[in-house]
């Protein structure tokens, strides 16, 4: 099946487990460790304070065939609320056919929808050139100037 065949979707509480599926796809594509399971994603994205969304891509039972995940963003400098994608995986079989940019327009279209978001940010590892010439012919610019700056679970607790 051509990614042409594929529909894309709001997820749902039920899609925790192929979600997974395709967010483990991700982080080994990618040679990263992959510590949520199913059981914290039906948490983070259905509980009584949802903090993500996702957009699936499927064409019928079995495993998916893309998923974009995001999350509420508001930059006091654009003075609007955004969109943050924090995953993004295309399975190999439909890689090339414009389903990553599908699956970013459904995301942006529903956060512009929920939220009111303006804008569409994400973050690429350096070493990631595919991936960044993927975004670039999106439209997606570089932000010149930044650094991504991370505060884990030991670090918020010595805050106090």
């Amino acid at each position: 099946m051509g990614a042409g065949g594929i529909s894309l979707r709001l997820a749902e509480r039920g899609d925790a487990e192929r979600l997974h599926e395709a967010l483990c796809a991700l982080s080994r594509d990618l040679g990263d460790m992959h510590g949520a399971g199913a059981d914290d994603l039906v948490r983070a994205a259905f509980g009584p304070a949802p903090v993500f969304r996702a957009q699936l891509a499927e064409g019928g039972p079995g495993p998916l065939w893309g998923v974009a995940v995001y999350s509420p963003v508001f930059s006091t400098t654009r003075a609007a609320a955004g969109a943050y994608v924090s995953d993004l995986w295309v399975s190999p079989r439909a890689r090339g056919a414009g389903l990553g940019q599908r699956l970013l327009s459904a995301a942006a279209r529903d956060a512009a929808r929920h939220w009111g978001a303006a804008f569409v940010k994400l973050t690429v590892y350096d070493d990631n050139l595919d991936a960044q010439r993927f975004y670039a012919r999106l439209g997606f610019v570089p932000a010149q100037g930044e650094t991504v700056f991370t505060l884990d679970r030991e670090g918020m607790a010595r805050l106090g």
